[in-house]
């Protein structure tokens, strides 16, 4: 009885280490991914609007 705890604790251990590994990796490439997006709007000056006022 011991050892079947013992095994599944164990899944349990390494399933949580590699998911933990897996969010070490995709967090920081959608911050990254967010980053480059946001920088190439702000250089491509983009405007979904135009000011009230001006002419074309």
């Amino acid at each position: 009885m011991g050892t079947v705890i013992k095994s599944y604790a164990l899944l349990v251990v390494m399933t949580t280490i590699f998911a933990v590994l897996a969010l070490d990796i995709a967090v920081p490439a959608l911050v990254l991914s967010l980053m480059a997006m946001s920088k190439l709007l702000v250089e491509a000056d983009f405007r979904p609007f135009q000011a009230e006022g001006e002419t074309a």
